[in-house]
């Protein structure tokens, strides 16, 4: 089978396709025959060896996936060969067959195709572990989300919308704003072109924002936390800028703000009913049509580092999924 292989950590143009065998699953393990997989900030960080996850050499980048299972490993009950499944490998999903542990795949969802399902779980479970468990969002709440044409930011944008909140997106251009306006956005900030905060102030008449959603860091994360109100929540996602910006803490001290880490993927094996019932969520409201995830492209193996590198660049809007079989 085909894979896409890490040999050396670094640049994206050294990984390359290569033939590999078969995976083979152990105890409690599936083997995945991959239809879809996506790309994600954090399979990027991995390859460049700055992720908190760093598997051994060699290895496929590829957190999410979806597809048939092709073999099930001792222990495993709840799936069986030619089952259709969508969920997390930790690495290994850009290639054409992948190692799963079993608990961290579902069924598919009745009406959803493997593109979709590829692009869905980790954006919109992330979105709503951060804003509903960690930023406590309520109806009528203001949320600004910085990044907001990106695959974590436009989920933020849906599910703010869905939660009651106002939503204010900013972006890097016009074209990135106008996707965000048709994710549901009330308010856009173009800040490569406007002061975020000025214009933070004329959206809120000075109010200021009650929770920020920053998958970006940078340059935008400190005038974004001066931007909140009075108990406003800072919810830190990530760091796509490539820089982690020093927070003066006086600012939390200030009007009692909360910063506030998020990290889905350990919360989901502190609470793991806490997760089911949000995946559970999210499927309901992907069946109704209130939540889709927007793919801008789809891409072979072979042009999957270029991708990795537009992503880190930022010049992606949305996911772009990996077609291992194209």
């Amino acid at each position: 089978m085909k894979a896409l292989l890490c040999t050396e950590l670094g640049s994206f143009d050294k990984l390359t396709v290569q033939d590999l065998p078969s995976p083979r699953p152990g105890a409690g393990q599936v083997v995945v025959d991959v239809k879809a997989s996506s790309i994600n900030f954090p399979d990027a960080l991995m390859v460049k060896g700055l992720y908190q996850v760093k598997p051994p050499l060699p290895f496929s980048p590829g957190a999410e996936l979806a597809g048939v299972v092709k073999e099930v490993g001792e222990g495993v009950t709840q799936f069986k060969p030619g089952d259709r499944v969508v969920g997390f490998c930790g690495w290994g999903g850009f290639a054409e067959e992948a190692l799963a542990p079993a608990d961290r795949l579902m069924p598919l969802p009745e009406g959803m195709d493997f593109e979709i399902a590829a692009a869905f779980g980790l954006v919109y479970c992330t979105s709503l572990h951060a804003l509903q468990e960690c930023g406590r969002l309520k109806a009528g709440e203001t949320l600004l989300v910085l990044g907001a044409a990106g695959g974590v930011g436009l989920a933020a944008v849906e599910i703010g919308k869905i939660m009651g909140a106002r939503v204010i997106a900013a972006a890097s251009s016009d074209e990135k704003l106008a996707v965000c306006r048709r994710a549901g956005a009330d308010e856009t900030i173009n800040y490569s072109t406007q002061d975020l905060r000025q214009r933070l102030k004329e959206i809120t008449g000075d109010a200021g924002v009650d929770v920020v959603y920053d998958p970006v860091g940078g340059p935008y994360s400190e005038p974004a936390l001066r931007s909140t109100g009075w108990g406003g929540r800072f919810l830190v996602v990530g760091f796509a800028a490539g820089e982690i910006p020093r927070i003066p803490l006086n600012l939390a001290l200030l009007k009692e703000r909360s910063i506030i880490g998020v990290y889905w993927g350990d919360w989901t094996r502190h609470d793991p009913a806490g997760h089911r019932r949000n995946v559970e969520q999210l499927v309901r409201w992907m069946a109704e049509g209130r939540i889709r995830p927007v793919i801008s492209e789809r891409v072979a193996l072979r042009d999957t580092p270029a991708a990795l590198e537009r992503l880190t660049q930022r010049k992606v809007t949305g996911k772009i999924v990996v077609l291992p079989e194209a």
